[in-house]
């Protein structure tokens, strides 16, 4: 769930709490002005709390993690959010128009990974040479091809390794296209399982509206 959202759900059960647990306090129980609001505000937090620990379960359990694991996903994950902001500086630093579809190709494909990562966090297992091997790489090239692109002055080495540079940089965009491809891997197998259930299907009930028609094919 969007951390936001959460938070709001949270809150909106929270408050309604602190409120009537003032009032029951305050009226009824007869208590002071000033404990009747440590008891709210006491009862309004535990709330919070509570639902904060029941979300978190419920999310672990929908995702099939442990809490060991969601936090190892959710370190890697922050560290990568930094690289893809490293690699999209650079990116958009860099001003060879020959490049252009290709770094918004990079830029579009590290942000789908990272996404589709973020929202389903076991897909981080499918996408692991991305986040330890190719996002660092393409950081890396991405920010000496800025730095060597901007320099006023070139000679025919800095020339010749820009060239090296774009050919690798193309090569690594395959690959983490490939990366792409196998975080979705099992969805598009699911996909295909469905379209031969859905096909299945249609063609029993094409047997079954037209058996004589279906007989006379066969």
């Amino acid at each position: 769930m969007n951390p936001i959202v959460a938070f709001l759900i949270r809150s909106f059960v929270a408050v309604p709490v602190t409120v009537i647990s003032w009032l029951i306090c305050f009226f009824p129980l007869d208590y002071t002005f000033w404990g009747a609001t440590f008891i709210a505000v006491l009862s309004g937090a535990l709330t919070h709390v509570i639902l904060s620990l029941f979300q978190n379960i419920s999310y672990l359990k929908k995702h099939q993690l442990s809490r060991k694991e969601y936090r190892y996903i959710k370190k890697n994950l922050k560290e990568a959010k930094q690289k893809i902001r490293r690699l999209n500086k650079s990116i958009f630093h860099i001003r060879d128009i020959h490049t252009v579809k290709q770094r918004i190709d990079i830029n579009r494909i590290t942000k789908k990974i990272h996404k589709m990562t973020m929202k389903e966090p076991k897909r981080f297992y499918k996408a692991e040479e991305f986040y330890f091997s190719h996002l660092d790489s393409l950081v890396e090239l991405t920010e000496k091809y800025s730095f060597i692109s901007s320099q006023p002055k070139q000679n025919s080495e800095m020339g010749q390794s820009l060239i090296e540079t774009r050919r690798t940089l193309i090569e690594l965009t395959k690959v983490v296209e490939d990366d792409l491809y196998h975080v979705i891997s099992d969805d598009i197998n699911t996909l295909n399982f469905e379209i031969d259930v859905a096909k299945h299907t249609i063609q029993k009930k094409k047997e079954l509206k037209f058996p004589e028609e279906n007989r006379w094919l066969k």
